[in-house]
């Protein structure tokens, strides 16, 4: 049952969210009087060049950029631990002028992944999110962060990786099997249980065919579908990863 953990509210753009590591939180979810709207790009853009395009499309519908609340980026390959904390101090540079992430603390939802096919030249965004005045509660939108097989506590990835370097059936169902229970936690902390998801999306460079229906529908995850992408996480030797999220609006631009 979803729990009523009292979460901290990003006051300027309308949601709350579950606090996690400096570059992204756990998940959002908008306060009363808000919903949340998501826009997938026809094409990912350049990390920054997309960016400067989900700021043109907030101000042209009246939207401050405190109101951008997740993103979904992809990336050409994995990072190392020293490159990922790299890459990551520049991404909150945008964010700490958006007026979105103050000494450490960033309420922005995030899903980083790396495709095995058309990969970017770069990072590049593929999607956001954020929050629109809505007069009544319509939809109960969220957005949960994308997560892998690691805790994301702030200490070091590499060696709290869930049966690293093992890619049998047998690790890959207790990879997933810790991302499921991570990705609960975190939509109970919102609010919210797997029946209320319409997406849920999937990422993995190996074959997860055989675990879905035991490990992910016979759970409850992906009761609206469930969407496959061969992709890899961002942090090397990482191989599952998953996010989910119920929007307003769901457009393509």
């Amino acid at each position: 049952m979803p729990t009523t953990t009292k979460l901290p509210v990003f006051a300027p753009g309308g949601y709350r969210y579950l606090p996690s590591v400096f570059q992204f939180s756990g998940g959002v979810a908008p306060e009363p009087g808000f919903e949340i709207e998501r826009v997938r790009l026809q094409r990912p853009l350049p990390l920054f060049e997309g960016l400067a395009a989900a700021e043109a499309h907030l101000r042209s519908i009246g939207r401050p950029t405190t109101a951008f609340c997740a993103c979904e980026l992809r990336s050409p390959g994995q990072f190392d631990e020293q490159a990922f904390v790299e890459f990551n101090r520049r991404y909150v540079e945008t964010l700490e002028r958006w007026g979105l992430y103050a000494h450490g603390v960033n309420p922005v939802a995030r899903t980083n992944v790396c495709p095995a096919v058309g990969k970017p030249e770069s990072p590049s965004l593929y999607a956001f999110s954020y929050t629109v005045p809505a007069a009544a509660r319509t939809s109960g939108s969220f957005v949960v962060a994308g997560g892998a097989e690691a805790p994301e506590d702030g200490g070091e990835y590499h060696d709290n990786i869930v049966r690293r370097n093992d890619t049998s059936l047998d690790a890959m169902r207790e990879k997933l099997c810790y991302v499921r229970t991570e990705q609960e936690r975190r939509l109970s902390a919102l609010g919210f249980s797997w029946r209320d998801v319409r997406s849920v999306q999937a990422y993995s460079v190996h074959d997860i065919g055989p675990l879905i229906y035991d490990d992910l529908v016979s759970h409850g995850v992906g009761v609206h579908g469930l969407t496959w992408h061969v992709a890899s996480p961002p942090v090397a030797d990482c191989e599952f990863e998953m996010d989910a999220h119920s929007v307003l609006c769901d457009m393509v631009r």
